[in-house]
């Protein structure tokens, strides 16, 4: 069965889509991200769509649950690289993508991952200190 590459690089999990995702790969995607965030206890996801030039409503849900589960897991996600085409049919199909970070490339969403990391931190950290 065809597989979509998971990278690991520090606490964040980098997937790049380089082909059309079709239902049953975007389900073992979606599957394979959540059991690797809950294995690694990665801290973000980054999805990189860069060479997706269609999106249905259903690859539009999978984005979503990817990030719902990912939150619920405690790892931000941001999905970079979306192709103009892409982001208005996305806005077309009513998907909103809530709790789905979005950043213009690869760079741009390290960063963004590293600032929501930092503000986890600092959240623990308040949160930790109220209770001394």
């Amino acid at each position: 069965m065809e597989r979509i590459p998971i990278l690991k690089m520090g606490p964040f999990l980098l997937v790049t889509i380089q082909v059309d995702l079709y239902d049953r790969l975007a389900l073992t995607l979606e599957n394979d991200l959540i059991n690797m965030v809950s294995k690694t206890e990665a801290k973000g996801v980054l999805i990189d769509i860069s060479a997706v030039s269609i999106v249905d409503s259903f690859m539009g849900r999978i984005l979503g649950n990817i990030a719902s589960m990912s939150k619920i897991m405690d790892a931000a996600t941001v999905v970079v690289g979306m192709q103009p085409a892409v982001a208005i049919t996305l806005v077309e199909l009513g998907l909103t993508l809530s709790g789905v970070h979005t950043a213009l490339d690869v760079e741009q969403g390290m960063e963004l991952l590293r600032n929501k990391i930092g503000q986890l931190e600092q959240d623990e950290e308040g949160l930790y200190d109220s209770f001394i």
